[in-house]
């Protein structure tokens, strides 16, 4: 008999991907389920995009690029992170992967040894404890709850720091919370990283554009740490890109020499015609956002005020991404019939039996309090999603 490997026994299956795919299940039996589960845009890639991607094909774009991307996809990318965040990053400072979540952990494998801690700022995306642990790091859960906003602070970061951290992960907007840290929040934190410079810092800026108030600010931006940090971002999320898997960092030249040297052993460049795309999504003032921005601000609000009416739910108003993550622990020893809940997984599964809306539980994000519900869907399966919610969480007693 085979026997695999103890890091695959030790990797947790994505909490999101699980969910979904029992969504799926479930539908091609015929259930009338509606899926708040993935983090995907119903938008289309805008036609422009898609235009620079057919051209490509006529022009015949279709070998191997360099490892790190196209040079001029790369000197696209160091004129956006000028623009839209005041970085200064050179073509040899970008590397561009399949997908930002290649880029994160090609930066996990570059830097982490055995035993090496990797402070992951909680509520967390689900892959980040997964990628510390297959590059043999330790995780250190540093959390905030909903009464903070789910925004660590300065002096709870300066607590976790050790001789052993090497490393600190954290998204802003954030998945699975749509919080964003503040640039006063962002440099007390720089402050505190600056008195470790054998710390990298990931910041992982994916939801960037897809913000409702306020500046989006890097911590790159703060001088006294921009040696030490690693700015992830990519085009899947505010250019509804999801399946042309392109995302990319800026980095220190060392860490960006030692991501193309991972990521050419494991895959080589991502998709030439991606990578081609990319270059006008990039090169787009993102205005052109503005009217897909507008719509998942409404949507937001739609479900932010269908929760507050349901009770013993408790939730904050994110300012960012597609994502409400509200407190359902005054649920946890309620039940209907025979069905208890004990914790946010048990909910989650009524919910889906119940409800037929499929959502996922916090304790895959790093909160056991919480649920998560995206909200990168229609305002009518929005409503008809929550209103099911509403009924089915009114049955618990």
């Amino acid at each position: 008999m085979i026997q695999l490997s103890d890091r695959l026994a030790a990797m947790e299956e994505s909490a999101t991907i699980a969910m979904s795919k029992k969504s799926r299940e479930l539908k091609d039996q015929g259930k009338d389920i509606i899926s708040l589960s993935l983090g995907e845009p119903d938008f289309f890639t805008p036609q422009f995009i898609k235009d620079a991607a057919i051209q490509a094909l006529e022009q015949n774009y279709t070998q191997y690029t360099p490892v790190s991307g196209y040079e001029d996809l790369r000197l696209a990318i160091s004129e956006k992170f000028k623009r839209d965040n005041g970085l200064t990053y050179g073509k040899d400072q970008i590397v561009v992967s399949t997908g930002a979540k290649q880029a994160i952990a090609n930066v996990m494998l570059s830097v982490l040894n055995r035993g090496d801690e990797a402070i992951i700022l909680a509520p967390y995306w689900v892959s980040y404890v997964e990628m510390v642990k297959v590059a043999e790091g330790t995780p250190v859960i540093v959390s905030a709850g909903i009464e903070q906003d789910f925004k660590v602070t300065a002096e709870q970061l300066q607590k976790a720091i050790t001789s052993k951290t090497k490393l600190l992960v954290f998204s802003s907007p954030c998945n699975p919370t749509g919080s964003v840290y503040k640039s006063n929040e962002l440099k007390a934190i720089a402050d505190v990283l600056a008195q470790h410079p054998q710390i990298v810092i990931i910041a992982d800026e994916i939801y960037e554009h897809i913000r409702f108030e306020g500046e989006h600010v890097s911590i790159a931006s703060f001088e006294n740490i921009y040696p030490q940090v690693v700015t992830v971002n990519g085009v899947s999320k505010a250019w509804a890109m999801t399946g042309w898997r392109l995302g990319y960092i800026g980095a220190s030249k060392q860490i960006a020499a030692a991501c193309d040297k991972v990521q050419g052993q494991f895959t080589s460049a991502t998709c030439s015609i991606a990578q081609r795309a990319a270059i006008a999504a990039l090169k787009a003032d993102p205005i052109v956002l503005k009217e897909m921005v507008q719509a998942f601000k409404n949507r937001r609000d739609l479900v932010i005020d269908l929760i507050s009416k349901i009770d013993r739910v408790k939730c904050n108003v994110p300012p960012g991404a597609f994502y409400v993550f509200p407190d359902v622990s005054a649920l946890f020893g309620t039940q209907n019939g025979n069905v208890k809940i004990t914790n946010a997984n048990d909910l989650c599964l009524y919910l889906l039996a119940e409800a037929l809306v499929a959502v996922v539980p916090g304790d895959a994000f790093g909160e056991a309090n919480c649920i998560r519900f995206s909200y990168a869907t229609s305002e009518n399966i929005l409503l008809d999603a929550l209103t099911r919610v509403k009924k089915a969480i009114d049955l618990l007693k």
